[in-house]
């Protein structure tokens, strides 16, 4: 089968197209045909080899981690799924692999595609639909009457989560340029800052939750609009140790991400604030929740540009550049 590599870590890297065999089926697994994968951020990270303390891959390595197609192939042990099934998923860590023309993946991190999603709108939702989730719901709590600062509104993130958000019964408060505004009201935004010209720190205050996705500057400044008690969960560091524990990393590892966090812990504390690090997991039940809504219209996928699949590195760039607005796609088959 097709699928393209990195061979090497590296910020300036692109990723190589290779003829690599088509993965062998685990009793538990399923062989997906890939007919759309979503880029992520994580890909970029990744490929610059900012993760490789936590992430030890072995090179080369096939990118992706989003994916929606047809199952080609079940395991002796799967139960759930059949060939020709139409799913979607967000493999675990260390089972990546969507920019390839098939993957195989446990039958817990799959579930079934939304009836009312295209293959490339199905491919966009999987680890940023995983990661509202795992923040707003599992660590955040986040209830009905609550406000919750969700940063860059206009990201594949932002627009999941803007929308899981108001589901929940937030008021939402989010960063982005002027021209998104539209779109994210749309969304269910309910205050709308415009990143350029304002600073959220002058505007919001006695905040339930924030959602942090951006450097560690904005997360100090995202602690002081929070109410006491508020809780802020960051998707893009620092890591704490309570995470390096739930990882199993090395006990190096351990140490430095335990001086890398401590100043962002320290600061939440003298806030009376709680601080978590979410690395979000490959999750197929919850997968199947957020299925559920997408097919009853609470929440919509947000689809940037779709690249043919030889683009590959164009469309990693785009994603790179910070300019999309939602997600970017692959189309494989």
């Amino acid at each position: 089968m097709k699928a393209y590599t990195i061979n090497k870590y590296g910020k300036k890297e692109t990723l190589h197209l290779n003829d690599v065999s088509v993965p062998q089926v685990k009793d538990n697994e399923v062989l997906i045909e890939v007919h759309a994968a979503g880029l992520n951020l994580l890909d970029a990270k990744i490929k610059s080899g900012e993760f490789k303390q936590i992430l030890p891959y072995k090179l080369p390595l096939v990118l992706g981690h989003d994916v929606a197609g047809v199952v080609m192939k079940v395991g002796k042990n799967v139960r759930k799924f059949r060939v020709g099934d139409e799913v979607y998923s967000r493999p675990a860590d260390f089972h990546i692999g969507t920019f390839a023309e098939f993957i195989a993946i446990d039958e817990n991190d799959v579930a079934f595609k939304p009836k009312n999603l295209t293959m490339e709108e199905a491919a966009s939702i999987p680890l940023v639909a995983l990661t509202a989730w795992q923040a707003l719901v599992e660590k955040a709590n986040l209830y009905k009457g609550q406000k919750v600062f969700i940063q860059a509104g206009s990201g594949g993130v932002g627009t999941i989560a803007i929308q899981l958000a108001k589901y929940l019964g937030a008021t939402v408060a989010t960063t982005a340029s002027e021209k998104s505004f539209t779109m994210l009201k749309q969304l269910g935004s309910d205050v709308l800052i415009d990143y350029k010209t304002q600073n959220f720190e002058d505007i919001l205050k006695d905040y339930d939750v924030v959602l942090n996705s951006q450097d560690t500057k904005t997360l100090e400044k995202s602690i002081r609009i929070l109410k006491p008690g508020g809780k802020a969960v960051s998707i893009s560091g620092p890591p704490t140790p309570a995470f390096a524990k739930e990882a199993g990393v090395p006990w190096f590892v351990k140490i430095i991400l335990s001086l890398i966090s401590s100043g962002i812990r320290k600061k939440a504390k003298k806030h009376n604030v709680n601080y978590t690090f979410l690395f979000m997991r490959a999750e197929g039940e919850q997968l199947n929740k957020i299925t559920a809504l997408i097919e009853s219209g609470t929440i919509k996928p947000i689809v940037d540009k779709v690249f043919p699949f030889e683009q590959i590195n164009e469309a990693l760039a785009y994603v790179e550049s910070g300019r999309a607005k939602g997600k970017v796609v692959v189309k494989v088959k």
